[in-house]
C-alpha cells in the first residue's frame, strides 16, 4: 500500500506508549495495534483528529503518501 503509517515514530517521539495512547484515544488497543501496522483498511477523521490532539501532532506526521514503483 502506498500509505506509510508513522505512529510509532509519533509515539517514541512523544515518549508514550500504544497503551497510554489507546486509554487516553479511548479507542483499544487491538485497533491501534491494527492502525500502527498500516493493516487498518480506513480510519475515522474524528479518531484520526483525537489521536492529533493528544500526540500534539498533524495528521502528516501519522500519514504519509509514498507511490508504489
Amino acid at each position: 500500500m502506498a500509505i506509510i503509517v508513522n505512529l510509532d515514530v509519533m509515539l517514541a517521539k512523544r515518549k508514550m506508549s500504544l497503551t497510554e495512547l489507546s486509554q487516553r484515544v479511548g479507542i483499544t488497543m487491538a485497533n491501534l495495534s491494527i492502525l500502527k501496522t498500516a493493516k487498518a483498511k480506513a480510519i475515522r477523521f474524528s479518531t484520526l483528529n483525537t489521536i492529533c490532539e493528544v500526540l500534539d501532532c498533524q495528521p502528516g506526521d501519522i500519514l504519509e503518501y509514498q507511490p508504489e514503483k
